[in-house]
């Protein structure tokens, strides 16, 4: 059993010889391989080379295109800063729609013209055909809570659920309608996995999410199913109050931040849903020793069941000791405290 099948079986509920890895490394992995991060945001064969290595090096069983949040920003023309080695990032003083009135304007982007969307599309196609079907191959989109917070700026976003609901279901449609463009051009380029970030979800209470955000994740889940992708959904932060809207997502995969407790994510979840996570990034993972990990390791699975995915809460910080990150993929090779 090779990578890619072992994730697919186990998100297939059949049998597989042992728990899949799958943490999330980018700044980590354009310095496995001597890069700037600027380079590796912005040139998707650098982006490839690093994903491979790590793959590679630490035994991950899947790649990913996943830089930063500003590349569908930027293809609608949002000021984002750039710097050498640190992510693209929007610059929220000078958001994109600080007037409303300009989203009547906006349209989806060409993702055939050259820009950071077909920068990203270039990615996966490059992965296929490094990879082939030996590792999963993963790419991102942003959900829409999350581009929305992009475009508007997040504190007026906030402000906007309560003073123009309405404003923030346009948005909201015109993100899904762009993001779903996205995933369509990355699924025929080869990915088997979309994964949907939309961290700025954690930030409202189960009302707003399930009555305002719910709907547009959930319209994106069905459109990349339906496309024939598998969907993995990553909202950093404490998702516990929103947990019962996520499980009814029917995402394949759940990440959890090590803010949200895995046995609590369990009972809310439901017993079939894969999980990935949660070991803090920073205090575990890139702070602790490799028997404390493996300790924390083990107990995120005996909390999550074996519908488990080994990784961390979030992204691998890029200076985690590469001796911590080997745990990972020994932990799910069977190595156990």
């Amino acid at each position: 059993m090779n990578s890619r099948e072992r994730v697919l079986a186990l998100l297939d509920g059949q049998a597989v010889d042992r728990l899949p890895c799958m943490p999330l490394t980018m700044m980590f992995a354009s310095d496995r391989i001597g890069r700037k991060y600027l380079d590796y945001a912005t040139d998707f064969r650098v982006e490839v080379e690093g994903q491979i290595r790590v793959a590679e090096e630490f035994g991950f069983d899947y790649v990913t295109f996943c830089t930063d949040s500003a590349c569908e920003p930027a293809d609608l023309g949002a000021a984002v800063i750039y710097l050498p080695d640190q992510p693209p990032a929007l610059d929220e003083s000078n958001a994109l729609l600080a007037d409303k009135r300009r989203l009547a304007t906006l349209r989806v982007p060409d993702l055939l013209s050259p820009g950071r969307m077909n920068n990203g599309i270039k990615a996966v196609a490059l992965f296929k055909e490094r990879v082939r079907n030996a590792k999963l191959i993963e790419a991102w989109v942003e959900g829409p809570c999350a581009e929305a917070a992009d475009l508007r700026g997040i504190s007026k976003l906030m402000l906007d659920f309560y003073d123009d609901p309405d404003f923030v279901r346009d948005l909201f449609d015109f993100v899904v309608e762009m993001e779903l463009a996205f995933a369509k051009a990355e699924i025929e380029a080869g990915a088997d996995l979309i994964a949907v970030g939309d961290a700025a979800a954690s930030l409202v209470g189960p009302q707003i999410y399930n009555s305002m955000i719910w709907p547009y994740e959930k319209k994106m889940v069905d459109a990349i199913h339906t496309l024939g992708a598998r969907v993995r959904l990553h909202i950093c932060g404490n998702t516990r109050a929103i947990l019962g809207g996520i499980g009814r997502l029917g995402c394949e995969i759940v990440d959890l931040d090590y803010l949200t407790p895995v046995a609590e994510a369990r009972g809310k979840l439901g017993a079939l849903q894969v999980v990935m996570g949660n070991i803090d990034p920073v205090r575990t993972l890139r702070d602790g020793t490799p028997d404390s990990i493996l300790r924390e390791l083990a107990e995120c699975h005996r909390q999550a069941g074996e519908r488990f995915v080994v990784g961390a809460g979030c992204e691998v910080p890029r200076d985690t000791p590469v001796e911590n990150v080997r745990v990972l993929s020994a932990y799910a090779r069977g190595l156990r405290p």
